[in-house]
């Protein structure tokens, strides 16, 4: 039996809003809660404390103008206890002959009270319970000699009672606030959401365009989001563009190798001569590899424009070791067609460092070299030369003493496809080209000078390692 399956709610921008909105005001609702509690009891406590005090000179005024004997008046006791579930706490002392009524055990304050004062108010413990007494003195005026005490209490319970229910009140009007509130945010998000429509629409409309996006009615909010689709979509036409030429400059550089692949290939199902034979195969060998050349050639184009100039994953790279064993890979080659290559540069114990990237400089240098042996000739002398520059950077110059080119066509080295009158045919003008589009994403320049006699000599003129990082 297999597990149930969890389903995971998608993201929602309105519930995302709603949560942050919902929880703060749950905890200002508590917090409103607790604040409005503590300033009610506050308010009880104040009305209450002067009822008592209220209470208490009441009663003093009561039994100073009374003859007081062994018992209260009957005036006095019900104003002590018409409320017996909560102010059943009363003393009555005289100073000369003691307690008079009450309890005995709700003692007077500490402090020594002022005849005639008001009424001092404290809280004390009287059975269990938690009290609020007021006590005051006064003289009584049938004998001026006697002080009389007289002190009445009450517990807390009213007091919190009366707290609570100015908090549930205050907490339903509040809840009620808070739910009013929470209808408007949801009514105003989705009202405010609503200005993405425009934007959904035009989407929804479009099939394979990759224009921008973004317009006068896009807000302001989104503006990142809309901005990073369209640097989205700029990559999206560069890629696609890349793609189309790829496609365009394979269809025309390789129509005429397969051409005459096809041509050699009916010429030897047409006649079967050894000598026939063998020249066809010639020829068509010859047309393979420079297709596949061409191929080759148009692949590490697209990749050398494929990334843009600051993506390009650099590392700190030191010259000096990279480019001699670079070198030393093509020295067979070279011999092999009759081109003595050679090396200059300084040593490894003076390190020169770029930042860059190891694949794309092995194919520059490739290029360079390839480029070199090709169109100098059998029996030329091609010299990779690495020194540091004035500025702190590096310069790699490959250099050869072949036919050079006019002047007037330096410019137009690196463009595609081009190849400069009378050089080898089965070149196919892309070397030049991969050499400036990688140099270009390493911040390099690149130099064509020629030589003073003959030859050509192109520079690559690398920035420093701490120049760009």
């Amino acid at each position: 039996m297999s597990p149930p399956r969890i389903v995971r709610l998608r993201p929602s921008l309105r519930r995302r809003l709603l949560i942050f909105l919902l929880i703060p005001m749950a905890a200002l609702l508590l917090l409103d809660a607790m604040l409005t509690y503590g300033v009610a009891l506050s308010y009880a406590n104040r009305v209450h404390d002067r009822d008592l005090s209220d209470d208490a000179l009441t009663l003093a005024t009561m039994l100073s103008n009374d003859a007081l004997g062994s018992e209260l008046s009957p005036q006095a006791k019900f104003l002590l206890e018409y409320d017996p579930e909560n102010r059943d706490y009363f003393s009555v002392r005289s100073a000369k002959r003691g307690m008079l009524a009450g309890s005995g055990r709700l003692e007077p304050p500490d402090q020594t009270m002022a005849p005639d004062a008001s009424p001092m108010l404290y809280n004390t413990r009287l059975d269990n319970h938690d009290v609020r007494a007021a006590t005051v003195q006064r003289t009584s005026q049938n004998d001026p000699s006697d002080t009389l005490t007289i002190t009445v209490a009450e517990t807390f319970r009213d007091r919190h009672q009366q707290a609570r229910e100015i908090l549930v009140l205050a907490t339903v009007m509040q809840t009620l606030l808070i739910l009013s509130l929470l209808s408007l945010v949801w009514f105003g998000v989705n009202h405010g959401l609503r200005v993405l429509n425009p934007l959904t629409e035009r989407l929804a409309r479009r099939s394979h365009e990759l224009t921008p996006i973004g317009g006068a009615d896009v807000p302001q909010e989104i503006l990142p989001l809309t901005r990073t689709i369209d640097a989205l979509f700029a990559r999206l036409r560069s890629m696609l563009a890349l793609h189309d030429r790829f496609i365009a400059d394979a269809a025309h550089q390789l129509r005429t190798p397969l051409a005459g692949l096809s041509l050699h290939v009916d010429r030897a199902l047409a006649d079967s001569r050894p000598e026939t034979m063998a020249d066809a195969l010639s020829h068509i060998r010859r047309l393979t590899q420079r297709a596949a050349r061409t191929s080759s050639q148009l692949l590490a184009l697209t990749r050398a424009q494929a990334s843009p100039v600051d993506t390009v994953d650099r590392a700190l790279l030191d010259l000096t070791r990279l480019i001699p064993e670079a070198v030393s890979l093509r020295v067979h080659e070279a011999l092999g067609a009759g081109v003595d290559l050679g090396y200059q540069g300084p040593g490894s114990r003076q390190p020169l460092y770029i930042l860059g990237d190891v694949a794309s400089l092995q194919d520059l240098l490739d290029n360079l070299i390839d480029n070199s042996i090709r169109y100098a000739g059998r029996g030329s002398t091609v010299t990779v030369n690495l020194q540091p520059s004035p500025d702190g950077g590096a310069r790699l110059s490959v250099e050869d003493d072949g036919p050079g080119v006019p002047p007037e066509l330096l410019p137009r080295l690196s463009e595609r496809f081009f190849r400069a009158p009378g050089s080898n045919e089965e070149g196919s003008g892309l070397g030049l080209a991969i050499v400036q589009r990688i140099a270009e994403r390493h911040h390099a320049e690149v130099v064509y000078q020629l030589g003073e006699k003959r030859g050509l000599t192109v520079e690559v003129r690398f920035p420093p390692a701490t120049k760009r990082d």
